[in-house]
């Protein structure tokens, strides 16, 4: 078994985070889930919304997070152990691209906050 560094396991699971959340979450992965889920409405105390549900154990896999995650860490991981160099490639780009979304969140939430926080300024300052 091969000798894993510290900074490749981090980059592992950055390249496992980013995967997942390609196959779960982002709209360029869409056409891949579409076949296996259906729309659903949902009545909620908001009204009425539609929810996307797997229609097959497959479908869960491409929704579920958890699962998706697993499923990334054993094909990285493995495929890692098996052709490191070839590889390193593809976990060297899911790794920058992981670590790039997460600082991005970071920075999202923040702009966020700060827009709100400025929006409930402003409404003080016009009821003074």
């Amino acid at each position: 078994m091969a000798d894993i560094s510290g900074m490749t396991y981090i980059m592992l699971i950055l390249a496992s985070y980013r995967l997942t959340h390609l196959i779960v979450f982002d709209k360029i992965t869409e056409f891949i889930r579409r076949p296996f889920v259906k729309r659903v409405k949902v009545e909620t105390s908001e009204g009425t919304t539609t929810k996307e549900v797997p229609t097959s154990m497959f479908g869960y896999l491409l929704k579920c997070y958890w699962c998706a995650g697993m499923w990334s860490a054993f094909l990285l991981g493995g495929a890692y152990l098996l052709f490191p160099k070839v590889t390193f490639v593809i976990i060297l780009i899911l790794s920058i691209a992981g670590g790039q979304s997460i600082i991005e969140t970071f920075v999202g939430v923040n702009i966020k906050k700060v827009d709100y926080y400025s929006e409930l300024h402003k409404k003080d300052n016009n009821k003074s």
